[in-house]
């Protein structure tokens, strides 16, 4: 299977192992960080048991691998499974930005209240550690649109959190917010990539004119230990 297929497991097994917590059949992010889970491709029995166990009663987690429906055993309850795409950049669409703020630790509090206004996804008080986030910010200090990386395995960087206030849309912010995290994936060497509700259509079009192609389906699923 391709890393791409599975790239939480990858992340978490590679370069962001520092924020992962498990054993070698299931791994996840400290929930802190994130909700996603992964296990090794195409997961057994032994490898959904040992993810119950990691989550623990009434733990939470998100699995997904692509060109996969992953199909939870009886002992765990499917809250819900999300249709998504995979896109990944076709060529280099990087572009830098230097009026975009980077944000950090102290921001956080202003990207949950964004976050909490676009709901553009899973978004925690230390998903900020994931790597980098950029933002704008009104006349009036107030985080009004932002995006940054989340899961990142060798080769390739995801790119996430693309929020923007509805004042402030069609003014181009998501695009150029894209394209300046795209630049700094980019000059490490990696290719940018991102994950996409189906039914996003507005979103699944800005991303394939900024040079995204749809590579694979996945669901996105959540799991719950029962209580």
């Amino acid at each position: 299977m391709d890393s791409l297929d599975n790239p939480v497991w990858h992340a978490l097994t590679g370069s962001q192992a520092h924020l992962s917590e498990g054993t070698d059949l299931a791994l996840r992010y400290d929930p802190e960080v994130a909700v996603f889970a992964g296990m090794p491709d195409a997961p057994g029995a032994d490898a959904w048991k040992s993810l119950g166990t990691l989550l623990g009663p009434g733990g939470v987690a998100g699995v997904f691998q692509g060109g996969t429906k992953l199909v939870p055993p009886a002992d765990l309850t499917l809250l819900f499974a999300l249709p998504g795409l995979q896109m990944v950049a076709t060529a280099p669409l990087g572009e830098p930005d230097a009026t975009f703020t980077r944000l950090g630790a102290e921001d956080v509090p202003d990207m949950l209240a964004l976050v909490e206004r676009t709901q553009p996804g899973p978004f925690f008080r230390r998903t900020v550690e994931m790597g980098t986030y950029l933002g704008v910010r009104d006349d009036a200090g107030r985080l009004v649109a932002m995006s940054g990386v989340r899961i990142q395995w060798k080769g390739y960087t995801e790119i996430s959190a693309v929020c923007t206030d509805a004042e402030y849309r069609n003014r181009g912010l998501a695009a150029r917010l894209v394209r300046a995290i795209a630049f700094e994936i980019e000059a490490r060497g990696d290719t940018p990539m991102l994950h996409v509700a189906s039914e996003n259509k507005n979103a699944i079009a800005l991303y394939e004119k900024l040079g995204f192609a749809a590579r694979t389906e996945f669901d996105f699923t959540i799991v719950q230990v029962p209580t």
